[in-house]
């Protein structure tokens, strides 16, 4: 079964293969913490994929080349295929393959692959799917909160990834609620013996494209125009709007979109104030007044 730690395995061996300097099967076996047989495996399954797999004469190993042709691009059902292929367990069909090879490819795809192909990461994405397959509890060691700035162990359910496996959607034990956690905030996860207990309280909610999940107050209609810069760094830093936006003119795009917490939207304004017009969004728009004059009374405060 193609499932999704054996797809991150790969990920993390395809982006390692490609930095110099070649590397030998020991060091490959460690950094996946696997076998030098299960490694070899890899590495057939690369060069069937169509990478450019090369072994010098010490037994070591790089992929060389760089294809850039425009039908390495992802086209929406491969792009549809891979979520499917990370969050459960991939089905045959003939995408697959092509999808794998053009992972680390030119692409649009809205999936950020340095949380993927992080070792660090990645060991914690196998310990929760683990988790998560077979029911266990888990203590999140030294979880950093943005919101608490706190430093503490949490001891939760884990229930689903985000599509980007940056956060965990999780029931905490403590507070009796469905949460998201960052895994970059993750010190460590520890699988415990205890299989769960409140399933019937679990609950998945998908988070909006800018990474928030819903909350009590309805979500707020965002509607921007950008042109190119602004365009170009929407796309960095929240790649999942990228399905939100349409060419409006040369070097202008439309963003409408829904947004759960219009924070991050507001920051990235406010930080490119003379690339950005806010449009149709009557709603937004007294959002963000409300900011300002409570930033000057703010700073009349000082």
């Amino acid at each position: 079964m193609f499932n999704q730690v054996k797809i991150l395995r790969v990920l993390q061996l395809i982006s390692l293969l490609k930095k110099q300097p070649p590397k030998s099967i020991k060091s490959l076996a460690g950094f996946l913490e696997n076998t030098e047989r299960t490694v070899y495996r890899y590495l057939d399954l690369i060069r069937e994929l169509g990478f450019d797999l090369q072994k010098d004469d010490q037994n070591r190993f790089l992929i060389v080349g760089d294809i850039d042709t425009e039908e390495n691009n992802f086209t929406p059902e491969e792009a549809s295929l891979l979520n499917e292929l990370l969050l459960t367990s991939g089905n045959k069909s003939a995408l697959k393959d092509s999808l794998l090879r053009k992972i680390y490819l030119k692409s649009e795809l809205s999936i950020q692959g340095n949380n993927l192909v992080n070792a660090h990461l990645g060991k914690l994405i196998e310990k929760l799917s683990f988790a998560i397959e077979n029911n266990k509890q888990v203590i999140l060691k030294s979880y950093h909160s943005a919101s608490t700035q706190s430093i503490t162990d949490r001891l939760v359910e884990p229930i689903k990834f985000t599509d980007n496996y940056s956060s965990l959607c999780a029931y905490e034990v403590e507070t009796k609620e469905n949460k998201y956690f960052k895994l970059e905030r993750m010190t460590e996860v520890v699988v415990q013996e205890r299989s769960f207990k409140f399933k019937n309280f679990h609950q998945f909610i998908d988070l909006d494209p800018f990474g928030y999940a819903p909350t009590n107050n309805p979500a707020v209609d965002i509607e921007l125009i950008l042109n190119l810069r602004a365009y170009i760094l929407i796309k960095e830093e929240f790649p999942f709007v990228m399905t939100f936006i349409k060419p409006e003119a040369r070097d202008k795009y439309r963003l409408k979109i829904k947004a759960n917490d219009p924070k991050p939207v507001l920051r990235f304004i406010m930080g490119l104030l003379d690339d950005i017009i806010i449009v149709g969004s009557i709603e937004f728009e007294e959002y963000i007044l409300e900011y300002v004059n409570k930033l000057f009374m703010f700073r009349e405060d000082d």
